[in-house]
């Protein structure tokens, strides 16, 4: 599909071309901060000043909601499109929406889930249909611009609205200090001295259209490592797939740049470094943007693919600052200055914790570019099906014999019928019903399954609320690492994953209600891609002990 608009809101500036000029003249959002509101030691971050919060300010709209709406009014404006037409869709891409609002821990779900605050963007914004969340941890933004890629391809809506966005707050900041992953001073993508990441606060939009434009998304692919939940494959198996399946190797020779995750920490940046020597892309340069806006979380797929794009039409490849001395094991082309380049494509790849892996590859048209064929016709069949709730669970139409019931009866499932992983102690509720759901489907399966697409409404407010206990009290709190990886809902789909070793795509959708239709059309649209030939899909939610629900089956095609 083709790129009709876009917009940057960062602390570098409200328009796409403030930011891109910015970042091609060298100069970065990250500044140095004493301890504060956020955070208990000093840190470095990309940070909105109090003067821009309050420019931005929406009666009526948190921060979260307010950065998200002006980001993408700018680039609906741009657009000029009518968004209150059914056949427009907005997808918003986050990792935790308006988690600043869970503070003292009796909040409801609506306050700080995801699902609520694209409800409260898209009525501001006057959107009709049905917005879509894409929690995918990291790869979010990037997940998000496929998602809208395939709906438009399989004429479920003929424009998309694609707004990344994140604001830093204590709980996501503590969460990264528990996990060792931050560095003090500015980051370095890549180098030999790199110790960590920065986190930054953005929003960026993308208005994509099947209206034939200058610039387009060629190809997509979401993979996972089907490694661990929150280190990535040694050897970056999940990202060269997804490398692998947009057939990097064989354009290799035509691409301008890779723009890769680059998060400065040791693990990502030598897993990145391994998949481009695994896909034949060590000699294409390649830069990281994370040292002029920091990890922007949610917002990094969307906001990293507009600045590439805007590189790509000024025939430029940017610098990626910080870099000096390559400090991976393979050897890669990482850009230290800016320089010039004629051609006319560039991959942009990215990675998170559930051992997600995307990438896309995006090209400017040119008279001689063939269209590329797509097939519109799919027939699937369920194979196998399964329903749990608080009180029963029916695999296949049969009710399955057990006494306990509410919370324990996803202990009782595991100790009768499966009893060989003790991790799943370890997991949160939603992680144990999508655990237990998923072996009783495949526990007679002969085919292996290839793929995870999950939806639900409440995002992972059970792990939110059993991490924020660990870090409330600012002056004695204990943030659990353990705790806050389940924070991402996602998660659940890389438990799968990772005990099935699930390498295709794992992908998790967040929506404000059951909503059948939209659900099918994600559905729909994921089958028509060439890879697929089976999944795990369906509803799963778990709001408290009381109301949890897991509706799944497996589907493949005929």
């Amino acid at each position: 599909m083709y790129i009709l608009a876009d917009n940057i809101t960062s602390p570098l500036g409200n328009t796409t071309s403030q930011n891109y000029l910015t970042v091609k003249a060298g100069r970065s959002a990250l500044r140095q901060y004493q301890a504060d509101d956020i955070s208990t030691e000093s840190y470095t971050a990309a940070r909105f000043t109090q003067e821009q919060w309050d420019e931005m300010a929406i009666n009526g709209l948190t921060r979260f909601e307010a950065l998200a709406a002006c980001s993408a009014q700018r680039a609906i404006r741009n657009a000029g499109i009518d968004i209150t037409r059914d056949d427009v869709v907005f997808i918003l891409s986050t990792t935790k929406a308006n988690i600043e609002n869970l503070t003292t821990g009796d909040e409801p779900q609506e306050a700080f889930t995801p699902s609520t605050a694209a409800k409260h963007i898209a009525a501001y914004l006057r959107f009709t249909s049905t917005p879509i969340v894409v929690c995918n941890a990291c790869i979010s933004g990037l997940a998000a611009i496929i998602t809208a890629n395939r709906l438009l391809e399989s004429k479920a809506y003929k424009y998309a609205a694609v707004c990344g966005a994140d604001v830093l707050s204590r709980f996501t900041f503590s969460g990264f200090q528990s996990l060792k992953a931050l560095s003090a001073d500015e980051c370095r993508p890549f180098d030999i001295e790199r110790i960590g990441l920065n986190l930054g606060e953005a929003a960026a939009t993308i208005v994509l259209s099947d209206q034939p434009s200058e610039f387009h998304i060629a190809k997509g692919a979401i993979r996972n490592d089907a490694f661990h939940i929150s280190s990535p494959s040694k050897n970056a198996d999940g990202a060269f797939l997804a490398l692998q399946d947009i057939g990097a190797k064989e354009i290799s020779e035509d691409l301008a740049f890779v723009n890769a995750h680059g998060t400065a920490t040791l693990f990502n940046d030598q897993m990145e470094a391994v998949a481009l020597s695994r896909a034949g892309l060590s000699h294409v340069p390649t830069n990281s943007l994370k040292s002029y806006f920091g990890h922007t979380m949610g917002a990094a797929g969307v906001l990293e693919t507009i600045i590439s794009l805007e590189a790509l039409k000024d025939n430029i490849v940017l610098a990626s600052r910080g870099f000096e001395e390559n400090g991976t094991s393979v050897d890669v082309n990482i850009i230290s200055e800016n320089r010039p380049t004629t051609n006319k494509a560039f991959i942009k790849m990215i990675s998170g914790f559930g051992g997600g892996n995307a990438a896309i590859l995006v090209t400017q048209k040119v008279a001689d570019t063939p269209e590329i064929a797509h097939t519109q016709q799919c027939h699937i069949h369920t194979s196998h099906s399964i329903t749990i709730n608080p009180h029963r669970a029916t695999l296949d139409g049969q009710m399955l014999d057990i006494n306990d019931t509410r919370k324990n009866l996803l202990v009782e499932i595991y100790k009768r019928f499966i009893g060989d992983y003790p991790k799943f102690y370890k997991m949160d509720p939603l992680s144990r019903l999508g655990f237990v759901a998923s072996e009783l489907l495949l526990r007679n399966v002969k085919e292996k399954v290839e793929s995870i697409i999950l939806f639900n409404n409440s995002s992972s407010v059970i792990a939110d609320k059993n991490y924020w206990a660990t870090a409330i009290d600012k002056d004695n709190s204990f943030p659990s690492p353990a705790h806050f990886v389940y924070t991402l809902p996602n998660i659940v789909t890389g438990e799968i994953a990772m005990r099935n070793g699930i390498h295709g795509e794992t992908s998790f959708y967040i929506i404000p209600t059951k909503d059948k239709n939209v659900i099918d059309k994600i559905i729909y649209s994921f089958t028509l891609q060439e890879s697929f030939s089976s999944a795990i899909t369906g509803w799963i939610d778990y709001p408290d002990d009381e109301h949890f629900s897991a509706e799944l089956r497996i589907i493949r095609k005929s």
